[in-house]
């Protein structure tokens, strides 16, 4: 019952009708997707720094767990690995579209 109100109130916000919507400009979809990439970078770098912590943590002989760094390790690892095929594919995309005839 309590499922069946909420989808009853969701079809009476207006955000959700497409008459109401605007349309984003170009200008501001290219901001938009801007913010998304800088945050994405830096949530690599956040993992990255994160990790050089930790280790430099056991490194000095702090209380932390070996298997915590080896954990934050691995997870900036990926983390950059993810983002560096992420920008070869972009690249490759973008040289695709250069090649195209016009």
């Amino acid at each position: 019952m309590a499922i069946q109100s909420v989808l009853n109130n969701a079809t009476n916000v207006s955000f959700l009708k497409p008459e109401t919507q605007l349309k984003p400009t170009s200008y501001e979809v290219q901001q938009s997707f801007g913010t998304y990439l800088k945050d994405a970078i830096n949530e690599v770098n956040k993992t990255q720094i994160n990790s050089d912590r930790m280790t430099e943590k056991l490194v000095r002989g702090e209380n932390v767990e070996l298997h915590d760094v080896m954990i934050s390790a691995q997870k900036a690892s990926i983390a950059l690995n993810a983002t560096m095929e992420m920008r070869n594919k972009v690249v490759e995309a973008y040289q695709e579209i250069i090649r195209m005839p016009v």
